[in-house]
């Protein structure tokens, strides 16, 4: 994702002094930001009002300042449902600086405001992102002040946009199935976004979901199924962990305009590479309470009293067909104890603890000023200054004040047989190697007392893209685990990476726990032991300076990128390296901390000036018509560097031999094995014998040609992956290809097709 500054900033920033620099990050907590929006129409609120109630496109705002920076043709709309109202002047905002033309602010394109409506706190919203960012990927979120036209319209709650490049950032990919959980129609207790299955006919959904990737409705269809009609099986499909973290914290905070609400809706779901949805919960300005609709069957509003939310269960809606994914968390035993064991890990750390009264009074005090002179909030200012405590009237039902809800929250939760079942205790986690060596097998034992023998799981990935896996730990005396049932558990175990990330759970018949408690959101590491690379055992392998049709990243965009070899058989540690375009600062990109490279392995970086994404990202380019790269260690020493002249789109740039020979221009073999196989190029699909269409593909692809020819398939590895024979047209169906570049050779041409599924 290019993370730009466009051309008209740049220069602004040189005119008037690094501008950009002084730019205060769009959601810092600690910052009201300031919003002005200017329209040229006279008429901007009744065109916005209008296109609310039609196709809800964008007004074009001939300017914008976004804390001072100065943004023309911007795209701004009304947003909200029972926020929204055609008669107040103040409406949730949904501000897209790229609507008509290519311009952000530090990253981001999109500003979403809400406007405080059913609010007399003003920080519902705000507080309960600050305390879900601790358990769950959410948005970040803080508050603005918006001016339209130079007059104050007031504060609002800021939210980060849920979009791909936030599914880039938090799940590693943007362009698989991407779901939005909210009912297109008015919402009502029949209108629910609740996964329920209905049939097989995908347009039988399309009233309660939008997608939101460009395919999608048929796995919607196939994930539905799954929850309603092989709940067993729904770790395979859902990230069953992210889903217990939601629902617990729905109920704990009674965030009821939500998944565990009578519409079901306000959540999205994102399928990530290991094929999980992940479920992510937006729009929260009603939680604490502001919304007291639990929803009962499928007719039913579910009314709740101020008491009702107080005593609200922690197994509601358990056997209500209507909400399939709370049945199926309610019904497995298992699930149903790590629930609690959420609910109790939020309770204890945010609620009992007063954390959360701290919290949302640094807020108050934040936005005591602007609030007092918003003139157009919908609660008056006394309202505001008593809404922790007290109740307030909002149509026909009350709210109540934050603290009074949660502190009359705490006591009854803790007085209930669930909260006060006694969990097992875990303690004396110990790696039986500290840094155990790469691919070596090593052992961690834990003490673990009143927990079931086989109550005990250990999960543990080597990368934070993976999803943990999970196995038993035992106290049988056969696990390194001392002699059988003396409460010390022991799993056995290979270190298969850099770094091990892990966490144990163990239950026993009536409570379950996490270590750490926030598992499986943290989670304690464990590193291997890796060494310092010298000269000659890390390499810089292969370059791609102008990736026109090559692979995209996580972000769905082609960039510049690197590839690294290890050729020792070492681990070796990248935490201290460097890599720089400029010989005059050789620490211009420094690698993250606890990043290693397997022996004999590759390592692979997007050089695309946007060091803000999440995973390996620097902040400069590669230069197509020439340039230098360099890879150094913290003392300046020089481990490795190329310099190379003009480049060929698409070719890369790489040694051959693989690692150790030197560089040619080659066929791309991103983090493969280099090869010196006849080089395509564009030339040659101008002069081809044969064509290829559509190229990329997906399902199936076509080929031309004159004659009888045989066409082989062979992957950038040199492995023949397909052979047959044809005359004049020949047909390849292609679904079950992985995503890359193959070469195509046909009769004695050579072609690339690239699959993009």
């Amino acid at each position: 994702m290019n993370r730009y500054i466009v051309n008209v900033l740049l220069t602004f920033v040189v005119v008037l002094g690094s501008k950009l620099l002084c730019a205060q990050n769009l959601y810092d907590l600690n910052t009201i930001q300031k919003i002005e929006i200017n329209f040229s129409q006279p008429d901007w609120d009744y065109q916005m009002d209008t296109a609310k109630y039609g196709a809800e496109d964008y007004l074009m705002a001939s300017q914008v300042k976004v804390n001072g920076i100065v943004y023309d043709s911007v795209g701004v709309k009304y947003k909200g449902n029972s926020s929204f109202d055609s008669t107040q002047i103040k409406n949730p905002l949904h501000i897209e600086l790229d609507a008509f033309k290519n311009q952000d602010y530090l990253g981001y394109t999109d500003i979403k405001l809400s406007n405080g409506y059913g609010d007399p706190s003003m920080i519902r919203e705000v507080l309960a992102y600050q305390i879900l960012k601790n358990y769950m990927h959410c948005p970040l979120s803080n508050f603005a002040q918006v001016y339209i036209n130079g007059n104050y319209i007031g504060l609002y709650s800021s939210a980060e946009n849920i979009d791909k490049n936030f599914c880039a950032d938090h799940f590693y990919s943007s362009q698989n199935t991407f779901i939005k959980c909210n009912p297109i129609v008015n919402p009502g207790p029949t209108t629910k976004s609740n996964f329920k299955y209905i049939n097989t006919d995908s347009s039988s959904y399309s009233l309660y979901y939008e997608i939101k990737s460009k395919n999608g409705w048929n796995e919607l269809v196939k994930l539905c199924d799954s929850v309603c009609n092989n709940s067993a099986s729904l770790d395979n499909m859902l990230d069953m962990d992210r889903v217990i973290w939601m629902l617990a914290f729905n109920n704990v905070l009674i965030n009821l305009d939500s998944y565990s609400g009578v519409f079901s809706q306000n959540h999205y779901t994102y399928r990530d590479n290991t094929g999980h949805y992940n479920p992510v919960i937006w729009d929260l300005n009603m939680s604490f309470g502001g919304f007291p609709f639990a929803g009962a069957g499928a007719t039913s509003m579910g009314s709740l009293t101020v008491p009702g939310m107080q005593q609200f269960p922690s197994d509601n809606h358990a056997t209500d067909t209507n909400w399939p994914l709370i049945n199926a968390v309610q019904g497995n035993g298992t699930y149903k104890k790590k629930y609690i064991a959420h609910m109790r890990t939020m309770l204890n750390e945010f609620f009992a603890s007063q954390t959360y009264e701290t919290l949302a009074n640094n807020l108050r005090n934040l936005v005591d000023t602007a609030v007092q002179s918003d003139n157009h909030k919908f609660f008056t200012t006394l309202q505001f200054q008593n809404a922790m405590d007290s109740l307030t009237d909002v149509g026909s039902y009350k709210v109540p004040g934050i603290k009074s809800l949660m502190d009359a929250r705490v006591s009854f939760l803790q007085s209930t047989s669930e909260f006060s079942s006694n969990p097992p205790a875990i303690s004396a986690i110990t790696s039986s190697v500290p840094t155990p060596v790469f691919n070596s097998n090593f052992y961690i034992t834990a003490i673990i007392t009143n927990a079931d023998l086989n109550g005990v799981t250990f999960g543990y990935r080597f990368d934070k893209t993976q999803k943990f896996q999970k196995t038993s730990m035992y106290d049988d005396g056969l696990h390194n685990d001392g002699s059988a049932n003396d409460n010390v558990f022991g799993v056995n175990l290979n270190m298969s990476g850099g770094q091990m990330q892990y966490y144990i759970y163990a239950e026993n018949n009536v409570a379950g726990v996490f270590s750490p408690a926030r598992a499986e959101y943290e989670f304690h590491e464990l590193l291997a032991s890796a060494q310092t690379p010298s000269t000659g055992q890390l390499v810089i392998n292969e370059v791609l300076a102008a990736n026109v049709n090559n692979i995209r990243d996580e972000y769905n965009e082609r960039a510049d990128w690197i590839e690294l070899f290890n050729n020792s058989i070492q681990l070796l540690d990248l935490s201290d390296l460097y890599l720089s375009d400029n010989l005059s600062n050789l620490s211009k990109w420094k690698f993250p901390v606890k990043t290693s490279i397997q022996p004999l392995g590759f390592f692979m970086i997007w050089a695309d000036n946007d060091s803000l994404e999440q995973l390996y990202h620097t902040n400069f380019n590669l230069n197509k018509d020439s340039g230098i790269l360099i890879l150094s260690d913290g003392s300046g020493q020089i481990l490795d560097s190329i310099s190379f002249s003009n480049q060929t789109t698409d070719i890369s740039y790489g040694r051959f031999p693989n690692g150790t020979g030197g560089f040619i221009p080659m066929n791309t073999t991103y983090g493969y094995v280099n090869n010196n196989y006849p080089l395509f190029s564009p030339e040659q699909t101008a002069h081809s014998a044969f064509i290829i269409y559509p190229n990329p593909a997906t399902q199936g692809v076509t080929l031309t040609f004159e004659g009888a020819k045989t066409v082989t398939v062979f992957s950038l590895t040199g492995q023949q992956i397909y052979q047959g024979h044809g005359r004049e047209q020949y047909q390849i169906n292609t679904a079950t290809w992985s995503n890359g570049i193959y070469l195509v050779k046909c009769g004695n041409s050579i072609g690339k097709l690239v699959i993009q599924q």
